[in-house]
């Protein structure tokens, strides 16, 4: 059976959310296993984002010597393996350490796709990015919605990411022992190990404010909405999953139908119209009087940073001053390591002043993210304009 190669990118951005949000859904029963408050459960969490700065810092020369292929399989079956231990961690402290080696790996996981999704738009002529993400977050619907169902039927979060773990790595390994690597696009840098240390230039400055601003409501919306829904309405489980399933849902939904808008309308008009929608949602979410209201809220967050990241990832690695695997980890870097932070930080806020306050405080950077879209984001540039096939790349031997 001949898999596309854009196929493989999806099932790794699908697989690396089924393990990352099962995890997140069951997040209140970790907190309770363990003994932890909010702040304590967010310091436990930053394990992931010490990681993957770590990780986006230092790996892109390591990725590229090791190879796409190779770099898929421990990246993507990795996590899963580690996060089937965290449910039987007696302490904090351990957690922390699984943690951090699994941010270790998803960092390298978030250059090594994006940088060969671009490379196959390049090759192409087409769009794959919004897809490759919405795959992601299609990856967290279906475990935000049947992790709501199995953390109602009583299932121990022991099995629940047991389970998961023997999925993913089935499914992964199937999907990237054939995996074949993109051709390199011309007029980009090669040479990574010419760069080795990865940290924003000013000319990618703006984007890193794009990709934090979405990432911090995208981790807003996953790490935090069971335990929100559960401390504001005391809702039961299967509705306290369902901010994180909607969220997810509508996340997904925009993202695998985002190109053809992004590609008629332009990126700037459209991550500004969507940045615009996610910050009505954290509204609707910071003073929501009724569930329904909270839930309506936590769509609107979904569709609104959904297609906002993919937007920057795509710009940096069109930038030729440096070669693409760097600037996408640089962009990485600070927007991938927000989203592993978002835990800790609003685990503070949510703390001392409210879990409804730990909402509102993403707005400024909202405002933030739209004035940088407004002059940072422009017609993609592609080698193949015209949509021609791209060379056969040569099937795994």
């Amino acid at each position: 059976m001949i898999i596309a190669p854009q196929y493989r990118i999806y099932a790794g951005f699908f697989l690396f959310a089924i393990t990352t949000g099962a995890l997140m859904a069951r997040l209140p029963d970790i907190q309770t296993h363990l003994g932890v408050s909010e702040s304590q459960l967010g310091l436990t969490m930053i394990g992931m984002s010490l990681g993957s700065l770590i990780s986006l810092t230092f790996g892109s020369p390591v990725i590229e010597k090791v190879g796409p292929r190779t770099t898929a399989l421990v990246t993507v079956l990795g996590p899963s393996l580690l996060f089937a231990l965290i449910p039987w961690l007696p302490v904090a402290p351990a957690v922390f350490v699984v943690m951090f080696f699994t941010g270790l790996l998803s960092g390298a996981l978030e250059i090594n796709l994006n940088v060969e999704t671009d490379r196959l738009e390049t090759a192409s002529g087409k769009r794959y990015m919004n897809r490759a993400h919405g795959f992601w977050s299609v990856g967290f619907f279906v475990t935000a919605l049947f992790g709501a169902m199995i953390r109602q039927s009583g299932l121990s979060a022991q099995w629940h990411m047991g389970i998961i773990a023997v999925i993913v790595v089935l499914v992964g390994g199937y999907m990237f022992f054939g995996m074949v690597a993109a051709p390199k696009p011309k007029g980009q840098g090669h040479d990574a190990g010419a760069h080795r240390i990865a940290f924003p230039n000013w000319g990618l400055v703006p984007l890193c404010i794009i990709g934090f601003a979405a990432f911090l409501v995208e981790g807003a919306g996953i790490d935090w909405s069971a335990i929100y829904m559960r401390d504001v309405f005391s809702a039961q489980p299967f509705v306290g999953g369902m901010g994180l399933t909607l969220f997810a849902f509508f996340m997904a939904a925009m993202r695998l139908t985002a190109d053809p808008v992004v590609a008629r309308y332009g990126p700037r008009n459209v991550a500004m119209v969507l940045l615009v929608l996610a910050a009505i949602g954290v509204l609707m979410v910071g003073l929501a009087p009724q569930t329904w209201v909270a839930l309506a809220g936590f769509s609107l967050m979904g569709i609104g940073c959904s297609a906002v990241y993919p937007l920057a990832v795509s710009a940096a690695a069109q930038r030729t001053d440096r070669p693409a695997a760097v600037n996408v980890a640089a962009l990485g870097q600070v927007s991938f390591v927000v989203f592993f932070l978002a835990p800790p930080l609003l685990g503070f806020v949510a703390e001392y002043l409210g879990i409804r306050n730990s909402y509102l405080i993403c707005l400024p950077l909202l405002v933030a993210g739209l004035w940088a879209a407004s002059f940072a984001l422009g017609p993609r540039k592609v080698d193949n304009p015209h949509g021609l096939p791209p060379e056969p790349v040569p099937p795994h031997g």
